[in-house]
């Protein structure tokens, strides 16, 4: 009788100090992980697209902080000036780098060659790359000419796709780099009125999905980032002659999956998941809400009732008319 009460009384003080040495193990396994993160991006070259934007900002503060050698690109050379101030305001200059500035537009493709040799040059190799650029465009395609079509392809496809070969032999020489696509989740999925800027982003999709596996051997990762919505978006181009017939989208069937303001993520948030794949490495994060990720299964393991569910939201909408 006793035996088996000194039994139940050893098990009741044991579970408790198992479960406080697994807390505690996991606790310090978090700091660990948070610690190398912070050295993450520690003297390593990072160029960023499209720095102004609300993602490049906050990647570029981010990183500035971490000790990373920036290298800022974008249309605009008194924003990255301006950006540029108010890194080297708001930090330590012996704890960081001054960042370079490169005036990058891919949808003028034939500076682009130039614009890959400034990049090396800046420091002569490139340790991390960062696709954030985006161009959108909502409408009917009947709508759309293919001059918009060009200029959406050239800025979300082509200009990307550019960048990465001009930078590739250097990382291949080196055997060493991480390139990283932030992309809309329309590059898995997608939705009517979106025909120019889906068909971009699945086209970028398997552009650097295909290479993830090229220059494995070359200790190159890939990495590839779809969201549903930044809070505050790329630059865009809205068709006037759609506006009633996306009126009317909004309140179909597909609006849970075109209203963008309830599925975002903050700019903060997405420049924080960047610094946490440079980490981890992984091949692919979806940061999207149930519903987008369902539509993704839908898609792949239930095509035919996907698609009869986005078509009877655009006969809904066209219904409303």
């Amino acid at each position: 009788m006793e035996s088996s009460v000194k039994t139940g009384v050893t098990v009741v003080l044991l579970v408790p100090a198992v479960v406080l040495v697994t807390a505690g193990i996991f606790y310090l396994y978090g700091v660990i992980l948070r610690m190398l993160r912070k050295t993450t991006v520690r003297n390593k070259v990072v160029l960023i697209t499209d720095s102004a934007s609300a993602l490049g900002n906050e990647c570029a503060k981010l990183f500035h902080k971490g000790g990373a050698q920036l290298i800022l690109c974008g249309k605009s050379w008194e924003k990255l000036e301006d950006l540029a101030e108010q890194l080297a305001n708001e930090s330590d200059p012996t704890l960081t780098f001054p960042p370079k500035l490169v005036e990058l537009d891919f949808s003028d493709t034939e500076s682009l060659p130039d614009m890959v040799s400034d990049v090396l040059d800046c420091y002569g190799c490139l340790d991390v790359l960062i696709f954030n650029s985006s161009m959108k465009v909502k409408a009917p395609a009947h709508t759309l000419s293919l001059e918009i079509d060009r200029l959406v392809m050239d800025t979300n496809y082509f200009g990307p796709v550019t960048l990465a070969k001009g930078v590739l032999p250097s990382m291949i020489s080196r055997r060493s780099g991480h390139i990283l696509l932030v992309n809309s989740i329309q590059g898995k999925l997608t939705v009517p009125f979106r025909t120019t800027y889906a068909a971009s982003k699945h086209a970028v999709q398997a552009f650097f999905d295909c290479l993830r596996a090229e220059v494995q051997e070359y200790g190159i990762s890939v990495s590839t980032i779809s969201h549903t919505f930044i809070t505050t978006a790329p630059s865009s181009i809205q068709s006037t002659t759609s506006t009633s017939s996306n009126s009317n989208t909004s309140k179909s069937i597909l609006s849970d999956l075109s209203r963008q303001q309830h599925h975002g993520v903050s700019a903060a948030e997405m420049a924080g998941e960047l610094l946490r794949t440079l980490s981890s490495k992984n091949n692919e994060i979806i940061m999207a809400n149930f519903l987008s990720r369902a539509a993704i299964y839908a898609r792949s393991f239930c095509p035919n009732f996907f698609f009869s569910v986005i078509s009877a939201g655009v006969r809904n909408a066209g219904d409303m008319e």
